[in-house]
């Protein structure tokens, strides 16, 4: 499977930023010579957009401004959670 092969890149017991990580799946990308395995790559990133992701538009000026009004109330009326509940709460994600 494509992700042993994509592993190959971890350093033993060095912790890689994001960054670094995703520019080093583009050079194993870049590299790769198995058309099979592309395919799978391929079809894995293909399955993980979302369907509206090319239909995507900047909110105006106006929609923003709308969305802090709300955010602002909602804040006021106590309607949020705290860093510490989302990280409670998403370990069980």
């Amino acid at each position: 499977m494509f992700i042993k092969d994509i592993c190959t890149f971890k350093i033993k017991n060095v912790m890689m930023d994001l960054q670094t990580r995703k520019l080093n799946v583009i050079k194993y990308l870049i590299a790769l010579k198995d058309e099979k395995k592309f395919r799978e790559i391929e079809a894995t990133v293909l399955e993980n957009i979302p369907l509206n992701y090319k239909k995507l538009t900047p909110f105006t000026k106006q929609e923003l401004i709308e969305r802090a009004k709300l955010s602002e109330k909602d804040y006021l009326a106590g309607r949020f959670k705290t860093q510490e509940q989302l990280e409670k709460e998403s370990v069980n994600w």
